[in-house]
């Protein structure tokens, strides 16, 4: 008896033993997953992980209550880059949250990843991932909240999405997702994203519920709570003889009172042209020796192109013949009037605050960009005038104004077609495998050519340019880069659109949303900014305060991380190191927020062209253009060729 409980007590306290033992185990498989993941992938020395320690006190590490299994994985902005390799995070089987946002992680999410079938959870936003939409993550279907946005995803959007039934969240903004968009509809969705990519058609009717703003940014997107889309060219509808094409189903067969009423009708109208057509006889027979009345003169700047006198004659006179006509500037080469113009094929190019560009094809072959303006706040005069101060600007890093159009209902500017793109699509187009980087060398380039057309518009021409942003920098196909769209604020009441970019904006122009030469300087500095660390403004909200990229720029250099301000594409070229340094000193001085302390830019244009001397067997390389010249071939007066004091990253 006494031994049968000596056998009792001591079987329940090996129970009690192992139980505890699982109790308080450690996730040996899920540390060694762990292990092999941040081993095989490059990352900051913020996140140190000690092997010898339980992964569960583990930095962004989070156990369940037995810790026996990984369920949370939190590693957001912790520096790490590169690809995610296959074999690791899949390994996670128990994963509930997996968060890698605000890093530099890139390529394709690995197939893996389908292994984790209790993941709820899963942020990837603010990385460089690339691909078609990861085919793995359709798999997991207690998906709660999915966010992929601000990457480099492409392809088209999987109506397989739809598999995710618990889905109540889908963020898939700023991509390059094309096509059209599946009929998406898990029961609890109620947070959608898909602005700013490049998708096409319309919105199905399980999506437009929510609201414009989800779908921004898309220019070919049409339907639901946006308006109806056309992706040609509109004519301005200035000429009568222009044919109209009817779109529609062919009616049913008319009624017998229908066609009397349609005879009638055509013979009234028959009547009444003959009858215009008499008098118009008898009043040229009245008047058969007198002048034609003189063409005004043409102005000291432009000269007029307009339609056809037969043209002019039909749509009633002088008024419609002025109303139907291009304004060109001297200088350019172009010669075709409003009509060739609105014949030719166009495609859109890219819609933004101040109205959508298209590229114009014209019947002979000649190619130009028309800018078709929005809201425009002045009147026929003030809005000539400026044009006229636009068109005088000349110079080889500047778009030049070639034409425009003036009309009640329709504003138009023609530029010269540049077939090399922007800097914006250049520098953040189809990143990840397969892209050939832009070098330190062409960056270099870009940003001092750059600030040079805007020294020229700054000094000679006396006009701000109230829009800088790397989608105005225009390239020619040897990378020089021409600033477009420039001086157009007067014309919008001397203000800047709301909806304008705002990461490119000077602090003072947020309030007062008045621009000046300080504020295209913050503006410039912006740009060097992203061309040194590869991130669009408007993509740069580094964790959950949203701060802006001179901000975080600023923050990464206090904490004496510099090195991690730079784009990760730069880390492959040698001996560049002293030089980013030097043109980040330059931005931070421009992206002060006092306008008083920013340099002018025709100073930043000379410190760039101190930076892009290099050596060579007499001691000095020079940039292409002489760096002892100013932005327009001036010498300028003597001054300090050292940055401004800035913080020493």
């Amino acid at each position: 008896m006494a031994l049968s409980s000596i056998s009792g007590f001591f079987v329940l306290f090996l129970s009690l033993f192992l139980l505890g033992r699982q109790v308080y185990s450690e996730p040996t498989q899920d540390k060694q997953a762990l292990l092999d993941f941040i081993s095989r992938t490059p990352h900051a020395n913020r996140l140190q992980w000690n092997s010898s320690a339980s992964a569960c006190s583990w930095v962004g590490v989070e156990c369940d209550a037995n810790q026996s299994h990984v369920v949370i994985l939190r590693l957001p902005g912790v520096g790490l880059m590169g690809q995610i390799s296959p074999n690791t995070l899949g390994r996670l089987s128990q994963l509930r949250v997996l968060s890698l946002r605000s890093n530099r992680l890139s390529g394709e999410i690995p197939a893996d990843f389908s292994q984790l079938k209790l993941l709820r959870n899963l942020y990837l936003q603010h990385n460089l991932f690339s691909g078609e939409f990861p085919a793995s993550l359709t798999q997991l279907t207690r998906l709660v909240r999915l966010d992929l946005s601000f990457n480099n995803f492409t392809g088209k959007i999987p109506f397989s999405v739809n598999n995710l039934t618990h889905l109540s969240g889908l963020f898939l903004e700023n991509n390059g997702f094309a096509g059209s968009l599946p009929s998406i509809n898990p029961s609890g969705l109620v947070d959608f994203n898909v602005s700013n990519n490049n998708l096409n058609g319309s919105i199905p009717e399980t999506l437009a519920k929510f609201p414009a703003s989800s779908f921004s940014g898309n220019l070919n997107l049409c339907g639901g709570p946006l308006n109806a889309c056309n992706p040609f060219f509109v004519s301005p509808a200035l000429s009568p003889t222009s044919n109209v094409p009817i779109v529609g189903k062919r009616s049913k067969k008319l009624s017998t009172a229908a066609i009397i009423a349609i005879a009638v009708g055509a013979g009234i109208i028959l009547f009444l042209l003959l009858l215009i057509l008499v008098l118009c006889l008898r009043k040229r027979q009245r008047r058969p020796n007198a002048a034609k009345p003189p063409k005004s003169a043409p102005r000291s700047v432009v000269t007029e192109v307009g339609t056809s006198s037969s043209k002019d004659d039909v749509a009633g006179g002088v008024a419609e013949a002025e109303r139907n006509k291009l304004v060109f500037f001297d200088g350019g080469a172009y010669n075709f009037d409003l009509e060739d113009l609105l014949r030719a094929s166009a495609e859109v190019l890219g819609k933004g605050s101040v109205g959508t560009s298209y590229k114009a094809v014209l019947e002979e072959g000649t190619t130009v960009v028309v800018k078709r303006l929005k809201d425009v706040a002045v009147q026929k005069k003030e809005f000539e005038m400026q044009m006229e101060l636009l068109g005088k600007i000349k110079h080889e890093n500047a778009v030049p104004l070639r034409a425009f159009y003036y009309s009640k209902d329709e504003k138009l500017l023609v530029y010269d077609y540049m077939p090399a793109g922007s800097l914006s699509a250049l520098l953040h187009g189809s990143r990840g495998s397969g892209r050939t980087p832009l070098d330190w060398d062409n960056r270099m380039k870009i940003a001092l050519s750059a600030g040079r057309g805007l020294a020229h518009l700054h000094v000679s021409g006396k006009i701000v340019h109230g829009n800088i942003k790397a989608s105005n920098i225009l390239l020619r196909s040897d990378l020089g880069a021409c600033i477009a769209d420039f001086g157009l604020n007067p014309v919008f009441g001397g203000s800047t659109p709301p909806n304008r970019v705002a990461g490119y904006r000077a602090p003072e122009v947020v309030e007062t949303r008045k621009v000046t030469f300080k504020s295209d300087v913050y503006s410039f500095g912006v740009l060097l900014l992203e061309l040194l660390t590869g991130k669009a403004p408007n993509q740069a909200s580094f964790g959950e305060e949203g701060i802006d990229l001179p901000r975080w720029v600023q923050s990464v250099v206090r904490e004496e991380w510099t090195a991690e301000v730079f784009d990760v594409e730069l880390t492959r070229y040698q001996n560049i190191e002293e030089e980013m340094v030097q043109l980040l000193q330059i931005a931070m001085a421009c992206v002060s927020t006092v306008p008083d302390q920013r340099p002018d830019i025709q100073v930043v244009v000379r410190m760039m062209e101190d930076i892009n001397r290099t050596e060579t067997d007499d001691g000095l390389r020079q940039s292409s253009d002489d760096p002892s010249k100013g932005s327009d071939g001036q010498t300028p007066p003597t001054e300090s060729r050292t940055p401004p004091d800035v913080a020493t990253p």
